[in-house]
Protein backbone atom coordinates (compact mmCIF):
# COMPACT_ATOMS: atom_id res chain seq x y z
CA UNK A 1 0.00 0.00 0.00
CA UNK A 2 1.73 4.57 0.35
CA UNK A 3 3.25 6.76 3.02
CA UNK A 4 0.91 6.45 5.82
CA UNK A 5 1.32 10.19 6.44
CA UNK A 6 0.21 11.02 2.88
CA UNK A 7 -2.14 8.19 1.96
CA UNK A 8 -3.37 6.90 5.27
CA UNK A 9 -6.53 8.41 6.46
CA UNK A 10 -8.10 7.41 9.66
CA UNK A 11 -11.15 9.51 10.23
CA UNK A 12 -11.99 10.00 13.90
CA UNK A 13 -14.06 12.20 16.12
CA UNK A 14 -12.80 12.67 19.68
CA UNK A 15 -12.99 9.36 21.50
CA UNK A 16 -13.97 9.75 25.13
CA UNK A 17 -11.79 7.56 27.30
CA UNK A 18 -13.38 8.06 30.68
CA UNK A 19 -16.96 7.16 31.51
CA UNK A 20 -18.93 9.65 33.61
CA UNK A 21 -19.15 8.79 37.32
CA UNK A 22 -22.42 7.29 38.35
CA UNK A 23 -24.68 9.58 40.41
CA UNK A 24 -25.02 8.25 43.93
CA UNK A 25 -28.60 7.59 45.19
CA UNK A 26 -30.07 10.34 47.37
CA UNK A 27 -29.52 9.94 51.11
CA UNK A 28 -32.46 8.94 53.30
CA UNK A 29 -32.43 12.35 55.06
CA UNK A 30 -32.89 14.06 51.71
CA UNK A 31 -36.19 12.34 50.90
CA UNK A 32 -39.22 14.65 50.76
CA UNK A 33 -41.75 14.67 53.65
CA UNK A 34 -44.79 12.39 53.45
CA UNK A 35 -47.23 15.12 52.31
CA UNK A 36 -45.27 15.43 49.10
CA UNK A 37 -45.33 11.68 48.47
CA UNK A 38 -47.41 11.96 45.29
CA UNK A 39 -44.59 13.78 43.54
CA UNK A 40 -41.83 11.83 45.16
CA UNK A 41 -41.56 8.71 42.97
CA UNK A 42 -40.75 10.54 39.77
CA UNK A 43 -38.39 12.99 41.45
CA UNK A 44 -36.74 10.30 43.51
CA UNK A 45 -36.26 8.08 40.51
CA UNK A 46 -34.68 10.91 38.59
CA UNK A 47 -32.28 11.74 41.39
CA UNK A 48 -31.51 8.20 42.42
CA UNK A 49 -31.07 6.54 39.03
CA UNK A 50 -27.47 6.37 37.90
CA UNK A 51 -26.70 8.38 34.79
CA UNK A 52 -25.80 6.51 31.62
CA UNK A 53 -22.04 6.57 31.01
CA UNK A 54 -21.09 8.80 28.11
CA UNK A 55 -19.18 5.98 26.42
CA UNK A 56 -16.91 6.42 23.42
CA UNK A 57 -17.72 9.02 20.83
CA UNK A 58 -18.63 8.15 17.27
CA UNK A 59 -15.74 7.04 15.09
CA UNK A 60 -15.99 6.69 11.33
CA UNK A 61 -13.54 3.78 11.36
CA UNK A 62 -15.14 1.58 14.02
CA UNK A 63 -17.16 -0.69 11.75
CA UNK A 64 -14.42 -0.85 9.14
CA UNK A 65 -11.79 -2.05 11.63
CA UNK A 66 -14.18 -4.52 13.22
CA UNK A 67 -15.08 -5.92 9.78
CA UNK A 68 -11.42 -6.56 9.03
CA UNK A 69 -10.77 -8.11 12.42
CA UNK A 70 -13.88 -10.16 13.04
CA UNK A 71 -15.83 -10.92 9.87
CA UNK A 72 -15.65 -14.22 8.04
CA UNK A 73 -16.40 -12.21 4.90
CA UNK A 74 -13.08 -10.36 5.03
CA UNK A 75 -11.14 -13.61 5.35
CA UNK A 76 -13.14 -15.10 2.48
CA UNK A 77 -12.43 -12.06 0.30
CA UNK A 78 -8.66 -12.08 0.77
CA UNK A 79 -8.39 -15.84 0.36
CA UNK A 80 -10.45 -15.61 -2.85
CA UNK A 81 -8.03 -13.06 -4.29
CA UNK A 82 -4.89 -15.04 -3.49
CA UNK A 83 -6.27 -18.40 -4.61
CA UNK A 84 -7.42 -16.92 -7.91
CA UNK A 85 -4.02 -15.29 -8.41
CA UNK A 86 -2.26 -18.59 -7.74
CA UNK A 87 -4.38 -20.23 -10.45
CA UNK A 88 -3.23 -17.57 -12.96
CA UNK A 89 0.45 -17.80 -12.10
CA UNK A 90 1.36 -20.63 -14.46
CA UNK A 91 -0.40 -18.85 -17.34
CA UNK A 92 1.59 -15.69 -16.63
CA UNK A 93 4.86 -17.61 -16.49
CA UNK A 94 4.27 -19.35 -19.82
CA UNK A 95 3.35 -16.23 -21.78
CA UNK A 96 6.66 -14.48 -22.48
CA UNK A 97 4.97 -11.15 -23.27
CA UNK A 98 2.95 -11.12 -20.05
CA UNK A 99 3.78 -7.95 -18.09
CA UNK A 100 1.93 -6.26 -15.23
CA UNK A 101 3.59 -2.86 -15.65
CA UNK A 102 1.78 -0.24 -17.71
CA UNK A 103 3.67 0.79 -20.88
CA UNK A 104 4.66 4.18 -19.42
CA UNK A 105 6.45 2.42 -16.58
CA UNK A 106 8.19 -0.23 -18.67
CA UNK A 107 11.41 1.43 -19.76
CA UNK A 108 13.06 -1.70 -21.11
CA UNK A 109 12.03 -4.96 -22.71
CA UNK A 110 10.72 -7.49 -20.22
CA UNK A 111 11.52 -10.54 -22.34
CA UNK A 112 14.20 -12.72 -20.81
CA UNK A 113 14.11 -11.07 -17.38
CA UNK A 114 13.60 -13.08 -14.21
CA UNK A 115 9.95 -13.28 -13.11
CA UNK A 116 8.65 -11.40 -10.08
CA UNK A 117 5.45 -10.30 -8.41
CA UNK A 118 5.17 -6.84 -6.87
CA UNK A 119 3.32 -6.68 -3.57
CA UNK A 120 2.35 -3.71 -1.46
CA UNK A 121 2.88 -4.46 2.24
CA UNK A 122 0.26 -2.79 4.42
CA UNK A 123 -3.23 -4.27 4.14
CA UNK A 124 -1.98 -6.35 1.19
CA UNK A 125 0.50 -8.65 2.92
CA UNK A 126 0.47 -7.47 6.54
CA UNK A 127 -2.65 -6.71 8.56
CA UNK A 128 -2.24 -3.52 10.59
CA UNK A 129 -5.78 -3.46 11.96
CA UNK A 130 -4.51 -3.59 15.58
CA UNK A 131 -2.86 -0.21 14.97
CA UNK A 132 -6.13 1.11 13.55
CA UNK A 133 -7.99 -0.38 16.51
CA UNK A 134 -5.74 1.49 18.92
CA UNK A 135 -6.53 4.75 17.15
CA UNK A 136 -10.25 4.06 17.47
CA UNK A 137 -9.90 3.10 21.13
CA UNK A 138 -7.78 6.11 22.04
CA UNK A 139 -9.59 8.71 19.94
CA UNK A 140 -6.46 9.50 17.95
CA UNK A 141 -5.46 9.83 14.32
CA UNK A 142 -2.51 8.47 12.41
CA UNK A 143 0.87 10.05 13.06
CA UNK A 144 4.37 8.98 12.09
CA UNK A 145 5.58 8.49 15.67
CA UNK A 146 2.87 6.01 16.64
CA UNK A 147 3.11 4.30 13.25
CA UNK A 148 6.86 3.80 13.49
CA UNK A 149 6.39 2.42 17.00
CA UNK A 150 3.83 -0.07 15.72
CA UNK A 151 6.11 -1.22 12.89
CA UNK A 152 8.93 -1.67 15.40
CA UNK A 153 6.72 -4.07 17.41
CA UNK A 154 6.71 -6.44 14.38
CA UNK A 155 3.31 -7.79 15.45
CA UNK A 156 1.42 -7.50 12.16
CA UNK A 157 -0.11 -10.79 11.01
CA UNK A 158 -0.39 -11.89 7.37
CA UNK A 159 -3.61 -11.50 5.42
CA UNK A 160 -5.45 -14.78 4.97
CA UNK A 161 -4.16 -16.55 1.87
CA UNK A 162 -1.08 -14.43 1.20
CA UNK A 163 1.56 -16.75 2.65
CA UNK A 164 0.34 -19.74 0.65
CA UNK A 165 0.37 -17.69 -2.55
CA UNK A 166 3.84 -16.24 -1.91
CA UNK A 167 5.32 -19.64 -1.10
CA UNK A 168 3.80 -21.12 -4.26
CA UNK A 169 5.25 -18.27 -6.33
CA UNK A 170 8.65 -18.64 -4.70
CA UNK A 171 8.64 -22.39 -5.40
CA UNK A 172 8.16 -21.60 -9.11
CA UNK A 173 11.19 -19.30 -9.12
CA UNK A 174 9.21 -16.08 -8.86
CA UNK A 175 10.79 -13.36 -6.71
CA UNK A 176 8.47 -11.50 -4.36
CA UNK A 177 9.17 -7.75 -4.33
CA UNK A 178 7.76 -5.60 -1.54
CA UNK A 179 7.00 -2.15 -2.94
CA UNK A 180 5.83 -0.27 0.11
CA UNK A 181 5.28 3.27 1.27
CA UNK A 182 6.81 2.32 4.57
CA UNK A 183 9.86 4.56 4.78
CA UNK A 184 13.30 3.15 4.07
CA UNK A 185 14.31 3.43 7.73
CA UNK A 186 11.61 0.84 8.53
CA UNK A 187 13.19 -1.74 6.24
CA UNK A 188 14.79 -3.94 8.91
CA UNK A 189 11.66 -4.14 11.06
CA UNK A 190 9.45 -4.75 8.04
CA UNK A 191 11.57 -7.56 6.62
CA UNK A 192 11.82 -9.15 10.05
CA UNK A 193 8.03 -9.07 10.36
CA UNK A 194 7.62 -10.54 6.87
CA UNK A 195 10.05 -13.36 7.59
CA UNK A 196 8.39 -14.07 10.92
CA UNK A 197 4.99 -14.67 9.32
CA UNK A 198 6.46 -16.96 6.67
CA UNK A 199 6.76 -14.65 3.67
CA UNK A 200 9.73 -15.32 1.35
CA UNK A 201 12.40 -12.60 1.51
CA UNK A 202 15.26 -13.21 -0.90
CA UNK A 203 17.44 -10.39 0.47
CA UNK A 204 17.23 -6.73 1.49
CA UNK A 205 16.98 -5.61 -2.14
CA UNK A 206 13.40 -6.87 -2.41
CA UNK A 207 12.18 -4.06 -0.16
CA UNK A 208 11.48 -0.91 -2.19
CA UNK A 209 10.38 1.56 0.45
CA UNK A 210 9.52 5.22 0.33
CA UNK A 211 12.73 7.10 -0.28
CA UNK A 212 14.28 4.51 -2.59
CA UNK A 213 16.45 6.38 -5.10
CA UNK A 214 15.65 5.73 -8.74
CA UNK A 215 18.08 7.35 -11.15
CA UNK A 216 16.44 9.56 -13.75
CA UNK A 217 13.00 9.42 -12.13
CA UNK A 218 11.60 12.05 -9.78
CA UNK A 219 9.09 10.68 -7.31
CA UNK A 220 5.92 12.69 -6.78
CA UNK A 221 4.97 12.42 -3.13
CA UNK A 222 4.21 8.81 -2.27
CA UNK A 223 3.48 7.70 -5.84
CA UNK A 224 5.14 4.39 -6.68
CA UNK A 225 5.76 4.79 -10.42
CA UNK A 226 9.52 5.34 -10.06
CA UNK A 227 9.94 2.23 -7.94
CA UNK A 228 7.83 0.18 -10.33
CA UNK A 229 10.17 1.30 -13.12
CA UNK A 230 13.10 0.19 -10.99
CA UNK A 231 11.50 -3.23 -10.47
CA UNK A 232 10.97 -3.48 -14.22
CA UNK A 233 14.66 -2.93 -14.93
CA UNK A 234 15.53 -6.28 -13.35
CA UNK A 235 12.34 -8.29 -13.50
CA UNK A 236 9.44 -9.27 -15.70
CA UNK A 237 6.58 -8.33 -13.39
CA UNK A 238 3.90 -10.99 -13.66
CA UNK A 239 1.45 -9.56 -11.17
CA UNK A 240 0.89 -6.65 -8.83
CA UNK A 241 -1.01 -6.78 -5.54
CA UNK A 242 -2.32 -3.84 -3.55
CA UNK A 243 -5.19 -2.27 -1.67
CA UNK A 244 -5.01 1.14 -3.36
CA UNK A 245 -5.33 2.16 -6.99
CA UNK A 246 -1.92 3.83 -6.71
CA UNK A 247 -0.34 0.45 -5.97
CA UNK A 248 -0.81 -0.43 -9.64
CA UNK A 249 -0.61 2.79 -11.66
CA UNK A 250 0.18 6.44 -11.03
CA UNK A 251 -2.85 8.44 -9.93
CA UNK A 252 -2.38 11.85 -11.53
CA UNK A 253 -5.74 13.33 -10.50
CA UNK A 254 -6.87 12.07 -7.11
CA UNK A 255 -10.52 12.89 -7.64
CA UNK A 256 -13.46 10.49 -7.87
CA UNK A 257 -13.68 11.10 -11.63
CA UNK A 258 -9.93 10.76 -12.16
CA UNK A 259 -9.81 7.52 -10.22
CA UNK A 260 -12.81 6.06 -12.02
CA UNK A 261 -11.28 6.93 -15.39
CA UNK A 262 -8.12 5.02 -14.44
CA UNK A 263 -10.21 2.05 -13.36
CA UNK A 264 -12.05 2.04 -16.67
CA UNK A 265 -8.80 2.36 -18.61
CA UNK A 266 -7.25 -0.70 -16.92
CA UNK A 267 -10.42 -2.54 -16.09
CA UNK A 268 -9.33 -5.73 -17.87
CA UNK A 269 -6.06 -5.91 -15.92
CA UNK A 270 -7.80 -6.64 -12.62
CA UNK A 271 -8.16 -10.32 -11.94
CA UNK A 272 -5.45 -11.05 -14.51
CA UNK A 273 -2.32 -9.00 -13.83
CA UNK A 274 -3.56 -6.79 -10.99
CA UNK A 275 -5.11 -8.05 -7.77
CA UNK A 276 -6.93 -5.69 -5.40
CA UNK A 277 -7.34 -6.48 -1.70
CA UNK A 278 -10.22 -4.98 0.31
CA UNK A 279 -9.35 -2.18 2.72
CA UNK A 280 -12.21 -0.13 4.17
CA UNK A 281 -10.10 1.45 6.92
CA UNK A 282 -8.12 4.08 4.97
CA UNK A 283 -6.98 5.01 1.50
CA UNK A 284 -6.55 7.75 -1.04
CA UNK A 285 -10.19 7.32 -2.09
CA UNK A 286 -11.14 9.20 1.08
CA UNK A 287 -9.29 12.52 0.60
CA UNK A 288 -10.48 12.47 -3.02
CA UNK A 289 -13.89 13.28 -1.55
CA UNK A 290 -12.71 16.51 0.12
CA UNK A 291 -10.26 17.80 -2.46
CA UNK A 292 -7.30 16.18 -0.66
CA UNK A 293 -7.42 19.02 1.87
CA UNK A 294 -6.36 17.38 5.12
CA UNK A 295 -5.87 20.82 6.64
CA UNK A 296 -9.64 21.21 6.87
CA UNK A 297 -11.30 20.63 10.25
CA UNK A 298 -12.60 17.09 10.66
CA UNK A 299 -16.18 18.43 10.66
CA UNK A 300 -15.66 19.95 7.21
CA UNK A 301 -14.12 16.74 5.87
CA UNK A 302 -17.01 14.73 7.23
CA UNK A 303 -19.53 17.12 5.69
CA UNK A 304 -17.91 16.57 2.29
CA UNK A 305 -18.09 12.82 2.75
CA UNK A 306 -21.76 12.97 3.75
CA UNK A 307 -22.45 15.12 0.70
CA UNK A 308 -20.94 12.39 -1.47
CA UNK A 309 -23.44 9.77 -0.24
CA UNK A 310 -25.70 8.36 -2.93
CA UNK A 311 -29.19 8.31 -1.45
CA UNK A 312 -30.94 7.56 -4.76
CA UNK A 313 -32.92 10.81 -4.85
Amino acid sequence: MHTRALTLSVLACALALGACKRTEPAAESAKPAEPAAAAAPANAAASAAPTTPAGPGADDNLNAVLWVQTSAEYRAATETVYRAAADKLDVALKQKNWDALVPDERGNAATGLAPAVVMDVDETVLDNSPYQARLVRDGKQYDEVSWDAWVAEKKAKPLPGVVDFAKAANAKGVTVLYLSNRAEHLQAATLANLRAVGMPVKDDSVFLGLGTFVEGCEQNGSEKNCRRKLAGQKYRVLMQFGDQLGDFVQVVANTPDGRNQLLEQYHDWFGERWWMLPNPTYGSWEPALFNNAWDQPSEARRASKRAALNVAP
